[in-house]
């Protein structure tokens, strides 16, 4: 194995051989401790360490990485203590995610290291947002986003290359090609010769590597950082490997022919840069010897440190209190108001939040100069600039990630879909990267993803749904609906303002039907916060979106029957209070809304009523809803599919009672 020191000064390579023999080191003695059941899995990456560590070593100490499972030495070089590191593989509330995660599932602002999900492929387009921000500020840095050659199999691998090349970011993806995905062998993975020449496909560089020459690697990623930063444009990188141990290690090694552990263990990155600083003379072998025992005292000592961990009680409110990072209090409106419709409310509001937040990006299919699918945007590409109204490729779920991505660099960001139905392509990112992230380790998610939603419009299965109630059950989201011109602007802006992910729905029936008095000057509503439409004495209606007008539509033709309505504006989180209260004012409550009815949110609403209300009620909570089949499209089979042809029916059931 050939080795270029370039211009790396003795010191430097004698630091290096540290870097690479360190981890190796603290993997055997992992090994060891598994065997003992003092730790619970491990997953090594014995015989790939000189990608970790040549990787890491290339970069500056202030450039995000997105590691993998099998990088342990991306995490010692940055130096992050190890010590910590095992209170974090024990599950001690003093690791690095306060025991909420497992081994190398965390992440750390301190160290810019980001931590993954087991859904390997998101991490690539979170890369993509850190890089975004670098090239809005015009900073002279990358991002760095690992993979292996399984994880080039699936999409997000494609949209993630596919955005960074398209927004031209400086960013590096690079594959560790260790020839198996767990058992399966790359010749069921992929056709082309090598992973390398997937970069063509996208118009980037691509450089295969021997992920097993330390030096090789530190240049390789060197050379294509100066590249990346200086020619504004990603790269790809395919560094080949081994791994010597199974996939993790209850797993074993059975499916590997015996003959490429011989083949590769010749190949061994810490044996040949060994051998290679002992035959130039910069290390001797009582050096290396020194060196090794060093380390082993140190990471003896850190050990037993780590292992000093007591068992912790659980706190349930700390828990729950984890969940959200606090949100700014809402500012109140002030000024004269204007008529204004749903959807002007909305550009208004969206407008506002732009001004108000300068480090607020747009990004969405079609929304810079064609102003989006529904003009909301219209004229913000001369206003703003295209740096921040972002016209996307059709890639949901990388937008999404990028979002993520932009969050850790201190961005706000604004994802249009389209329409919601199409969220379902971006569903990983949001339900286990978005919603999880502050709780696993403290990192916001400042992403609000808007959702044109709801039908009424003779759209047809895949342009119609109302799917709140897909993320209601996800904590860590905030799901806001709002009714009126008034609320989606003042809801729009605590959204924006809010360092959480708020998914926010629009229903586009009410888009130019809906007409209001809204406040000219900026301001926001309190997310979590329903509020009464209207009071009542016979019957409560708690629903929100168009439900509210469907409500209020009923009331004028039912002049006979006091009904008193609530809009619940937020669904995550409910204002519980505001519901006891309308409860309680009729002892009859009909729960109102657009979705389809089996596993609908009214069901949630529902079965808390009985269980803390149930002294309240007259009579059983009735769910007025959808039916349950996809939204059809001809008008009369649409018009029979909405709640809205069952309302009457189910307040004379309600009446009876």
């Amino acid at each position: 194995m050939y080795f270029d020191r370039s211009d790396l000064t003795d010191t430097e390579l004698v630091s290096f051989y540290k870097s690479l023999v360190y981890p190796r080191m603290i993997e055997e003695k992992m090994l060891l401790l598994l065997r003992q059941g003092k730790i619970s899995k491990w997953f090594s990456g014995i015989g790939q360490e000189a990608i970790a560590v040549g990787a890491t070593l290339a970069l500056e100490d202030n450039e995000w990485i997105m590691p993998l499972h099998r990088n342990l030495g991306v995490f010692t070089t940055r130096r992050m203590p190890l010590e910590k590191l095992l209170l974090q593989w024990q599950g001690s509330e003093n690791g690095y995610s306060k025991g909420r995660e497992r081994s190398f599932h965390f992440g750390n602002r301190e160290h810019h290291i980001c931590g993954m999900i087991s859904h390997l492929g998101p991490q690539l387009s979170i890369a993509d947002g850190v890089a975004l921000a670098h090239k809005l500020r015009r900073e002279q840095h990358v991002s760095l986003a690992f993979t292996g050659e399984g994880g080039t199999s699936e999409g997000e691998f494609h949209e993630a290359l596919n955005v960074a090349a398209v927004w031209d970011l400086p960013v590096i993806f690079l594959i560790e090609n260790n020839g198996y995905g767990l058992s399966t062998p790359v010749s069921e993975q992929y056709r082309c010769a090598g992973l390398v020449d997937k970069a063509i496909g996208y118009g980037m560089k691509g450089i295969q590597i021997d992920g097993n020459n330390l030096l090789e690697v530190y240049h390789t990623i060197r050379n294509a950082r100066a590249y990346a930063i200086q020619e504004q444009k990603p790269v790809l990188i395919e560094a080949m490997t081994f791994r010597m141990r199974g996939h993790e290690e209850a797993s074993g090694v059975k499916y590997v022919p015996p003959e490429l552990f011989e083949e590769w263990g010749k190949k061994d990155p810490i044996a040949q840069y060994e051998a290679w600083l002992l035959a130039s003379k910069i290390l001797s072998q009582e050096d290396i010897t020194h060196i090794r025992e060093e380390l082993k005292h140190s990471i003896d000592a850190d050990v037993a440190k780590g292992l000093e961990t007591a068992p912790f009680a659980a706190d349930t409110a700390t828990e729950l209190n984890d969940i959200y990072a606090p949100a700014a209090p809402a500012v109140a409106a002030s000024g004269q108001t204007s008529e204004r419709r749903f959807i002007n409310a909305l550009s208004d509001g969206l407008k506002q939040a732009m001004e108000q937040h300068p480090e607020l990006i747009l990004m969405g299919q079609d929304i810079a100069e064609y102003g989006g699918a529904f003009k909301i945007t219209e004229g913000f590409v001369e206003l703003f600039g295209r740096e921040r109204v972002r016209n996307t490729p059709l890639c949901e779920s990388a937008i999404i990630g990028t979002a993520l991505g932009l969050s850790l660099e201190g961005f706000k960001s604004m994802v249009e879909m389209q329409f919601g139905d199409f969220v379902t392509c971006g569903f990983n990112q949001i339900v286990n990267n978005l919603a999880k992230i502050h709780y696993r380790w403290g990192q916001t998610a400042d992403v609000v993803i808007r959702m044109p939603a709801g039908g009424g419009v003779g759209a047809g299965p895949f342009h119609s749904q109302t799917n709140e109630a897909w993320f209601t059950h996800v904590p860590g989201l905030k799901v806001v609906y709002p009714s009126t011109p008034a609320d989606a602007k003042g809801l729009l802006a605590a959204a924006i303002a809010d360092p959480n992910p708020v998914l926010y729905f629009e229903h586009k029936a009410l888009y130019r039907s809906i007409s209001g008095q809204v406040p000219d000057n900026y301001y926001s509503i309190e997310i979590g916060k329903a509020r009464l439409v209207q009071p009542g004495d016979d019957i409560s209606i708690i629903t929100w979106g168009s439900g509210v007008h469907w409500a209020l539509e009923y009331t004028l033709q039912r002049r006979d029957i006091s009904i008193g309505i609530l809009d619940l504006r937020t669904l995550q989180p409910l204002d519980y209070s505001a519901i006891q209260e309308i409860v309680a004012a009729t002892g009859k409550v009909l729960i109102l809304h657009e979705d389809t009815l089996t596993g609908g949110f009214g069901a949630e609403i529902s079965a808390w009523i009985a269980e803390h209300c149930f002294h309240l009620l007259d009579a059983p909570v009735v769910r007025c809803a959808s039916l349950d089949t996809p939204v059809p499209f001809a008008a009369a089979l649409e018009k029979n599919f909405l709640a809205k042809a069952r309302l009457d029916k189910c307040i004379s059931q309600l009446s009876q009672w």
